[in-house]
């Protein structure tokens, strides 16, 4: 999914694949985030903590690094790092 050594996305101009590698959506009405990493649902993020964990089991250890990265993560609708609805 990730090359490790350079921590750059895999295939980064693959066309059938978003811009970014990771993909927060909207924060739900019930709270928490839906993430999906490369289009595959990762499950749903209740604070930064969750989604660090998920993007670990994804293979990136130091993801806290990436969660303010635009060319690694989009957050859909609201604020970034906010995880109940406005």
């Amino acid at each position: 999914m990730y090359d490790n050594v350079s921590r750059q996305p895999a295939d980064p101009d693959a066309s059938d694949t978003p811009a970014t590698p990771i993909v927060v959506g909207r924060p739900a009405r019930t709270g928490g985030r839906r993430v999906t990493i490369r289009t595959r649902d990762a499950g749903l993020a209740h604070s930064d903590a969750d989604l660090v964990e998920f993007l670990r089991r994804a293979g990136l250890p130091d993801a806290e690094d990436l969660l303010d990265d635009p060319a690694w993560v989009h957050w859909q609708e609201g604020p970034p790092h906010t995880y109940r609805p406005g």
